[in-house]
């Protein structure tokens, strides 16, 4: 099979050029988010803790301030400890990261999000809950964190229980 007619070039030879022409163009375009989130250390030892106090410190470093520009829906009842659905909005500023915190459980930092600049503070999940516990949800924004915490009353529980 040959690539060109005579002097002028095949449908073939042109695609080929084209596609090597677009591949050379992204190999120079910076994807910095990804290597930004590729370099954010993981919180092993936060997520290994026990206690809440001290996994919070842990990950943050201080204790938070309760807040009432922070909404933590969750059920007051979940029949199933296994999926327990939770959701977290604020109306704060520059909020960095959402993290939550289930007390009763074998380890209590159950998730944690960092957030991009410019991003919508707000987060779902599905959670694992051992049995009936307080929930916290900690916002760092702009420096400082935030807090709200409510009970779940589990019937069944989802870590063993």
């Amino acid at each position: 099979m040959t690539t060109t007619t005579g002097t002028h070039p095949t449908r073939r030879l042109i695609l080929q050029g084209a596609a090597s022409v677009a591949l050379i163009g992204l190999g120079n375009l910076p994807f910095v988010p990804a290597r930004a989130a590729a370099n954010d250390k993981y919180p092993e030892e936060a997520f290994k803790l026990k206690n809440e106090a001290d996994a919070i410190k842990a990950l943050y470093g201080r204790t938070a301030e309760p807040s009432d520009k922070i909404k933590l829906d969750a059920p007051e009842i979940a029949e199933n400890g296994g999926v327990v659905p939770m959701s977290v909005t604020t109306t704060l500023d520059k909020v960095t990261s959402i993290s939550f915190f289930v007390a009763e459980n074998p380890n209590a930092l159950a998730a944690s999000y960092k957030l991009p600049e410019g991003t919508i503070p707000a987060v779902a999940n599905r959670l694992k809950m051992a049995k009936t516990s307080n929930v916290t949800a900690i916002v760092e924004a702009d420096g400082k964190l935030y807090s709200a915490t409510k009970e779940v009353k589990v019937t069944v529980g989802g870590c063993g229980g």
